[in-house]
């Protein structure tokens, strides 16, 4: 695909983006949907994430991390939305299900972060996505649904429940809408993307009103089309389309203000893509900017705007996840953050730092299994001056088990880098946690580098066996790993394996049964009986209970001749 300005330098934008938290939203499985609300009305931007038996609601602390998760059981869903419909100041939600009896249903919020039971009101056909807007100018929500084969709209009544749906089946196969005033007759309109076969469909479906939509015009595309977005990225009154394609790339559709459409101008993202898109300002230029979740890194694309429709080649911001992605001011500071929800890992938080970057973003420095009372190998983390003004930092300051070093001091030039080192050094077992929070003139807030550790009593010596060369059919002659409990109290192994694609080359017996007393030491004896020809490798696995940190496993080597 083609890049559109495909020969323009790329700017650096003003924002850059440093992962701040990633945290779960158990019990439910998946993530399917994501948006933002303050559901207890403290000015600090809430999240609600939609899975496949029902939502969670995390409550922002206000500097990008969230408290323990609330979870609301619903039917099966996929979609939510949140809006205020019944007119009472208080953040509701919205939910599309997909099963019958088929409905939507409403949450009313309670404005504490908790909300009430659902009020159900009747859908045509099972409900896949759910947009909120208000269509026939009465001040109450209404809401935009996909249930296939329509695309329908039930108006507001403005207590939580909604008229019966005006069906519209004149797009077929709908997977995701936006709505925006394509024709500028002051009505609300709606946009969808959707394919079946080979036929690839972008489709405009305007609004008269009173809560019924035109029938669809339907562009084709040359690509397979994910997910759609409306905004007026000109600054001329005339609403545009972005389009995300189904595995990589992007396209804007600039509007020409009578509800058609200028042809595509396709963008390449920096991985694979295809999840909602969001258009806002995120340098605080006037401008509309771009992101879409993805990245070769997993993470942020944004496309910085040119201010005349077209968009920079995407930048991407890594946080090693991806996801369903909602944007909004996560830690107060009145600059657009992001958020993203994935289903393995749960809310990934990533917060706008300025003209600060880091690298590798400031996801947290994982350190491994550590022996108690020893200190580990040094991460770092590259502290960047993107702009063009001397940065000022007023303090750099440390929590936890850790040690930390610096070359930053009080300032850092335009456009060069400090240092920001950590090692962890932990007087006892256990998973532990700390943070270097950073104060500079880049943000209103401090800036964070997320630390974390897991302590054990068990040393483990040597920490790899090689065995060299060996005939295949021929056992080595074997080789000793020594466990020492360095701990205060006894432990005991619950699991001792080889694993790796070779673990059948390598065979061990230990004395480590039963209770190992402190101080105490037991052995595994380890040989090396090739199946194959050249390099083989596996692991040996040396497991403590549940709850218990574990030694790092030991590398095993070898070479069949």
């Amino acid at each position: 695909m083609a890049a559109a300005c495909q020969f323009c330098t790329p700017t650096l934008g003003w924002a850059q983006f440093e992962t701040r938290s990633i945290e779960p939203v158990a019990p439910y499985y998946g993530a399917f949907s994501i948006a933002t609300g303050d559901f207890n009305r403290d000015g600090r931007l809430d999240v609600v994430v939609a899975g496949d038996s029902g939502f969670t609601v995390s409550l922002g602390n206000g500097d990008g991390t969230f408290r323990s998760p609330m979870f609301y059981p619903t039917q099966l869903s996929d979609s939510l939305a949140v809006g205020d419909f019944n007119n009472d100041g208080n953040p509701d939600i919205v939910v599309g299900n997909l099963t019958e009896p088929f409905s939507v249903s409403v949450y009313l919020g309670n404005g504490d972060g908790t909300f009430k039971s659902p009020i159900n009101s009747g859908t045509t056909a099972g409900v896949y996505f759910v947009a909120v807007g208000d269509f026939n100018h009465d001040k109450n929500l209404d809401i935009a649904i996909i249930d296939n084969p329509y695309i329908s709209i039930l108006l507001g009544n403005g207590d939580g429940t909604f008229r019966a749906p005006s069906d519209n089946d004149s797009f077929e196969i709908p997977a995701w809408i936006a709505l925006g005033d394509f024709n500028n007759d002051g009505n609300l309109d709606v946009i969808v993307t959707g394919s079946e076969g080979a036929n690839y469909d972008m489709g405009v479906l305007l609004g008269n009103g009173n809560g019924t939509l035109q029938n669809s015009v339907t562009y084709p595309l040359e690509y397979v089309p994910a997910t759609i977005a409306a905004a007026d990225l000109r600054g001329n009154g005339d609403m545009d389309a972005i389009l995300a394609y189904d595995l990589s790339g992007m396209a804007v559709f600039l509007g020409n203000g009578d509800g058609s459409f200028q042809p595509a101008m396709n963008y390449d993202t920096g991985g694979f893509s295809g999840g909602p898109i969001w258009a806002v300002d995120l340098n605080k230029k006037g401008e509309q900017d771009l992101a879409i979740a993805g990245g070769p890194s997993a993470g942020v694309d944004v496309f910085w705007s040119n201010g005349d429709g077209t968009f920079q080649p995407a930048q991407s911001f890594a946080s090693g996840y991806s996801g369903f992605l909602a944007v909004g001011d996560l830690n107060g500071d009145h600059l657009p953050d992001f958020v993203m929800a994935n289903g393995d890992y749960g809310i990934i938080s990533m917060l706008n730092t300025g003209v600060v970057s880091f690298a590798p973003t400031t996801a947290p420095l994982n350190f491994p299994a550590q022996l108690i009372n020893t200190v580990s190998q040094e991460q770092s983390v590259n502290l960047t001056n993107n702009g063009t003004a001397t940065l000022s930092i007023s303090s750099i300051k440390l929590s936890g088990p850790f040690q930390m070093k610096t070359t930053c001091g009080s300032s850092v030039l335009a456009g060069k880098s400090c240092t920001i080192s950590a090692t962890f050094k932990p007087k006892s077992t256990g998973t532990f946690s700390g943070v270097v929070t950073i104060i500079d003139s880049a943000s209103t807030k401090p800036q964070f580098v997320d630390l974390t550790g897991s302590a054990t009593a068990v040393k483990v010596s040597p920490g790899s066996l090689k065995f060299g060369k060996q005939k295949v059919g021929t056992k080595s002659a074997p080789q000793t790993v020594t466990a020492t409990n360095q701990g205060s109290t006894s432990i005991q192994f619950s699991n001792i394996y080889t694993g790796g694609a070779d673990s059948r080359d390598f065979a061990q017996t230990n004395t480590c049964t039963g209770e190992i007393g402190p101080g105490a030491s037991c052995e595994f004896t380890v040989t090396f009986d090739p199946l194959k020809t050249g390099s083989r490798s596996a692991t040996l696995y040396l497991n403590l209970p549940l709850g218990s940190t574990s030694p790092a496993p030991v590398p095993l080597t070898g070479n069949g001749t």
